[in-house]
């Protein structure tokens, strides 16, 4: 198991990333590296770094793009998401389920979270929608991905906080 990444790394990359688009670096359309890049650059595991461009997509600065990856936004996708308003809720909904069984003591540290299939028939909402609300969770700390082994509960809560 690698060592644990210091509380908050993901905001100092988030940083990082936001300063190569705003000083123009980064310009609308460019792709970003990829998970597995920025994460050598950074010295951090992937997890880390998901956690630092999913701050940046709910700033709106980058987007996914299926077959591409991350790319940055224009200003005016950004106004355009503004206007829209906030994503869609129902990720939000499975992921508030997932975490109030988590902080209830329901799925206890060490346990395995269903997998995105089990959600998408569970809710009937898109693999999308079911990773996102994953995602969501592993942003806040509260679940831990081990690849090739699926999403668990965070053993020392200090997602929880």
């Amino acid at each position: 198991m690698s060592p644990r990444t210091p509380w908050g790394t993901y905001h100092q990359i988030a940083d990082a990333l936001r300063s190569r688009i705003t000083s123009g670096d980064l310009t609308p359309g460019d792709a970003l590296p990829s998970e597995a890049a920025l994460g050598q650059e950074f010295g951090v595991a992937r997890t880390t770094v998901r956690r630092a461009l999913a701050e940046l997509k709910s700033e709106r600065l980058i987007k996914a793009l299926p077959g591409t990856g991350r790319v940055v936004c224009t200003p005016q996708e950004r106004e355009a998401a503004l206007e829209d308003g906030p994503p869609p809720a129902q990720y939000r909904r499975i992921a508030a389920a997932l975490r109030k069984q988590i902080t209830s003591g329901e799925l206890a540290p060490g346990a395995g979270l269903p997998s995105e299939a089990a959600l998408v028939r569970q809710y009937g909402v898109s693999r999308g929608t079911a990773r996102q609300a994953l995602s969501e969770l592993e942003g806040t700390g509260l679940v831990v991905a081990v690849h090739g082994k699926g999403r668990f509960v965070a053993g020392d809560g200090e997602g929880s906080r």
